[in-house]
């Protein structure tokens, strides 16, 4: 398994998956088809929960903008995580700048809806 990394666009976000455990979305999201845009990322990390992963898995997200279908997405990114935490030690850190309301409270709605992950919200 290779880390996979895809830059940031006007659209998507800068997105590093690493082998080593650390996973970072970074920017904005609202891709023109989203599903098809984040397969690879979500068939990406399947494999690496299925296979043999490091003791800690690190999820920086620091999405300052994501459309109504990304966040779709980020539920079944989310359903992923909680589906692995019982055999893999996973932390999220929710960053969001201070002035951004949305993007806290997107972080905290998603803390609600998956209340056995340990999201942190981290205020930049």
């Amino acid at each position: 398994m290779k880390d996979l990394h895809l830059d940031a666009t006007a659209y998507t976000p800068e997105i590093n998956l690493q082998v080593n455990g650390i996973i970072s979305f970074v920017g904005k999201s609202y891709p023109e088809n989203t599903f098809e845009f984040y397969t690879p990322i979500m068939k990406w990390l399947e494999d690496y929960f299925d296979g043999s992963t490091p003791e800690e898995t690190v999820v920086n997200l620091e999405l300052v903008y994501f459309n109504s279908s990304s966040a779709k997405l980020f539920f079944d990114f989310f359903d992923l995580l909680d589906e692995a935490k019982d055999e893999h030690s996973i932390v999220v850190h929710w960053i969001y700048d201070e002035e951004n309301d949305s993007a806290q409270e997107a972080g905290e709605d998603f803390i609600e809806d998956f209340s056995d992950l340990t999201i942190k919200l981290i205020q930049k």
